[in-house]
This record gives structure tokens, sequence and C-alpha cells, in this order.
């Protein structure tokens, strides 16, 4: 089966690109995406699927019905964009302002309409039944939570198991790599704020100047990770804006500070984001200042593999491209997502699927301006959503 499912994957790589390209080129940003949701709906017309779109979000559910009875299998894409410019000169770059795909969304896309296309024709093959969770707004938007808010589970569950692609170019084109337990870190964004007093930049004795007291605080945090963070369970917490002022000759009342903290275990995230609290509020407090931390409006917490699905995907993609393509990942990475929200309701596991572009040098990661990717490795992601399906 599954030489023949890559030959049939590949026979569908060329609709695969050009619905990639459509989608590309009208990047949508958060969970209102009209434009995407309807590519996706005309896509799926005519193959025999149960259609649903989301109430509050633009969602899509697709659920397809096997020929016997069978377990359910959840199959995910993400839908949308980030708001940042393109620079990558492809003939297909965004048209929209501030919005791109440099996610690989897109893609992700297109292969899951793809892997419905091929098992609807395989429908006699099926035992069970496929949902195809077509998703909005996962950067930082929650869109999969908001899907399992309005029923994703309870409409079309029992969900038995749970399976979702991640493109990344920092991977061999065409090759599949997960690990079972945490795959990836949770991630809390936070503003800080320090209130001092303004005043005139001649006499900062007059004042009470927040700009040194949150230069303070960075470095302070370091230290913390550094010194209360176990090597073994790690977190990192980046500061990735500091914003105060307005002139040369005055001191600002406040400054602010922007930043995440990722963590690969419930412990070491509890661990830091009290110790950013302590850190935060008891320096502001040594220099007479007064601090105030705003946490992000949706943490998202650690994306968990369940071992055996992690191992399922590690021996489907085996057997479909060969051992050599499959690879057990040796440590978590430290992005997010929010299919996080998804394993908390329901086993399963994701996996990276490589689509490094041909050629030396560097490699533009995801989330670059500059992000690109071999569209050819397309076709692994369709035989692997198909044969992750058609598994017993």
């Amino acid at each position: 089966m599954g030489t023949q499912l890559v030959t049939e994957a590949e026979q569908l790589l060329g609709d695969a690109v050009a619905l990639r390209r459509a989608i590309h080129a009208n990047p949508e940003v958060g969970l209102d995406l009209p434009a995407t949701q309807q590519a996706v709906l005309s896509s799926l017309d005519g193959l025999g699927l149960e259609l649903y779109t989301g109430e509050r979000v633009s969602s899509v559910v697709a659920v397809l019905d096997g020929a016997s009875a069978g377990p359910t299998t959840l199959l995910r894409a993400d839908m949308d964009a980030l708001p940042m410019t393109e620079d990558t000169g492809l003939d297909f770059a965004s048209r929209t302002a501030d919005a791109m795909h440099a996610c690989g969304h897109d893609a992700h896309v297109a292969m899951l309409v793809e892997a419905a296309r091929l098992l609807a024709d395989r429908r006699s093959q099926l035992a069970g039944r496929v949902v195809f969770m077509f998703q909005p707004g996962e950067e930082g938007y929650a869109g999969a939570r908001f899907m399992l808010e309005e029923g994703l589970v309870e409409r079309h569950g029992p969900i038995d198991r749970a399976h979702a692609l991640h493109i990344t170019p920092l991977i061999a084109a065409g090759a599949v790599a997960t690990r079972a337990g945490t795959l990836m870190a949770s991630s809390d964004a936070f503003v800080v704020t320090v209130t001092g007093r303004g005043g005139h930049a001649s006499t900062p004795h007059d004042a009470l100047d927040p700009i040194p007291v949150a230069c303070e605080i960075v470095g302070a945090l370091q230290s913390m990770i550094t010194r209360r963070v176990s090597v073994f369970d790690p977190a990192v917490l980046t500061v990735a804006s500091i914003m105060a002022g307005t002139t040369s000759n005055v001191i600002p009342e406040t400054a602010v500070i922007r930043g995440t903290v990722r963590a690969v275990s419930d412990q070491s995230r509890e661990t830091v984001l009290e110790g950013l609290r302590r850190v935060v509020e008891h320096v502001a407090a040594a220099h007479g200042c007064t601090a105030s931390i705003a946490p992000m409006a949706v943490p998202y917490p650690v994306t968990v593999n369940s071992g055996p699905d992690a191992d399922r995907m590690i021996e489907v993609a085996s057997s479909i491209l060969g051992e050599d393509r499959a690879i057990r990942l040796p440590s978590p990475v430290m992005g997010a997502e929010d299919w996080s929200f998804v394993l908390q309701k329901v086993p399963g596991a994701m996996a990276f699927l490589g689509a490094r572009p041909p050629g030396d040098g560097p490699v533009a990661p995801n989330h670059s301006n500059r992000m690109i990717i071999d569209e050819d490795a397309m076709s692994t992601g369709i035989a692997l959503h198909v044969a992750l399906a058609l598994a017993p």
C-alpha cells in the first residue's frame, strides 16, 4: 500500500501546489479567514463529505465515513498567516499588505485537502471515520480552542486518535520527525510596565528613572533562568522589546518590557512565571519604582504527544517512506502550538514534515520574511495523512 499511496499523492501534487499558491498569495490573519475558508470549501465540494463551518471563527470541519466500523481519526491543518511583510520575491508572493504565510499553513491546508480527496477515493478501504479539521487562528489566537468549545470532539467523536503535520524548511525535504512526550514548549507572553516619575534629563535625582530599572530587570530575569531552572527541564525567557521615552531630554514616567516564556513542562513553566513576577516586583521596589505584569490573553500549554500515537506516526512514515526518512527527535522544540489544546482532550501526536528547499547554504526558518519551502515535499504530507487514517 505504501508505494501506491506515495504514487497517488504525487499525482495530486499539481493540485496541491496550485491551492497552496492561491492561499499564499492571499493570506489572512487571525480567526476570521473568509477567503481561505471559501477556498477550502470549494476544494472539498463534490467529495461526498459532511461539511460544517464555525459559528464564531472561520473554521471548516469535513467528515468522511468509511465502509466499515473502525477508529475515528482527526487530521488537522491550520490556515492563518502571520502579520508581517513578505520578502521572498516569489511569483505568488503575498498580495496583502502586512500579511504572509511564513509558517507553512498554506501548505498544511493544501496537503489536507488533497488527502481528503485521496481518502474519498479510497472510501471502500477505510474502516472508521476521518474528521478533517481546518483551523484558523493558530498564530496566537487559540483557534483550536475555539473549535473545541464549538463541539469538535463531542459532535464528531469520540476521537480515537488525532494527528497533525507541521512543515519546516530546516529538515530535509520529505523527512518526517517526531517524538513521544513533549514535542513543543508552552508559550506565555508578558508585558511589564515599570513606573517611576518623569522629569528633566539634567536632574535625574529629582525624578525616578524607570529605564535603568527596566534594564536591571532584564538582566535579573536571565540570571533567574540560569539559577532557578534545571538544565534538564529547560525554559527560555526572551525579552523582545523595551520601549520608553519620547525624546533625549525627558526622563519618562514608564518603561515597557515585552517578552515570552517557553517551557517544556508544567513544572518549569510555573517556576519561571512565579520567578518572573518575583523578580519584576522586587527589583522595581528596590529602586522605589512599581511594576505590573499583564499576561498573555491565551497562553499555550505544552504540546505533549502520546507515546503510542507518536510511535504510530514513526511506524507509518517508515512503512511508506522508508526508515531513513522517519526520524525520532532527541529533544523538544521550543516553539509553541495550539494543537496542544487538542492533545489535552484526545490522544494524538504531531510530527514535523521536512521541506528544505534545494541548494546549499543557510535556509530561512519558519516566521522569516524570506521563508520558502520545497513544494514537492507536500506529496509526502498527503500520503502520510492518508496512511495514518487507513492504519488500523
